[in-house]
């Protein structure tokens, strides 16, 4: 992408420019000025994708902006196939699963409810849930390893009445996050009614 607009954008070298700053001037393919424009500079893996990206604000004219597309393409580019970036930032692992999906999710909305819903999913509030859960599972799989190991010797390492309330909570967690698939399957697809 720098190398694209190292030829498309004359007024400055982007390749050398730092990230994350906006840099104002003519997108031109040879000699022909395609329009005035922002480009801004993101460089891995601070970018949403985790690589190197530039974005090219140019004017809303579909022409124009067809014709910035159409001079990236002949320089080399490609267009994104639909949803490659959010691909792209899940295998560089800049959101989980279901923070991918939440941006779905999220270009799908129709409702505030679903664009809250998938806005707090995206921002990690389902993964964070499932995080905690995850690393109480694994406090819990290795007392009863620990117990395990030294039952020949009776060495106690957890008291028996915390495991049960770890237990319990575990399972009081997962049965909300189940009751709540629910609510966020209505949320996002609407109930259908016959009037």
């Amino acid at each position: 992408s720098f190398a694209i607009m190292d030829e498309l954008f004359p007024s400055k070298k982007i390749s050398q420019q730092p990230t994350h700053t906006l840099h104002v001037g003519f997108i031109k393919e040879n000699e022909k000025i395609l329009d005035e424009a922002v480009v801004s500079v993101y460089r891995a893996p601070r970018s949403y994708t985790g690589e190197d990206v530039v974005e090219i604000s140019a004017h809303g004219s579909p022409f124009v902006l067809n014709q910035i597309i159409n001079a990236c393409i002949n320089k080399g580019a490609r267009l994104a196939k639909p949803g490659e970036f959010t691909q792209r930032a899940f295998l560089h692992g800049k959101m989980d699963l279901t923070q991918a999906e939440a941006v779905a999710d999220l270009i799908a909305s129709n409702t505030e409810a679903s664009l809250k819903a998938a806005l707090h999913t995206m921002r990690g509030g389902f993964s964070q849930q499932l995080k905690i859960l995850r690393e109480e599972m694994i406090k819990f799989s290795a007392l009863i390893e620990l117990e395990l190991d030294f039952s020949q010797e009776d060495v106690e390492f957890a008291d028996r009445t915390a495991f049960y309330q770890l237990v319990n909570q575990l399972a009081i967690s997962t049965n909300q996050l189940i009751q709540s698939f629910q609510l966020g399957n209505v949320i996002k697809n609407g109930v259908s009614v016959a009037i």
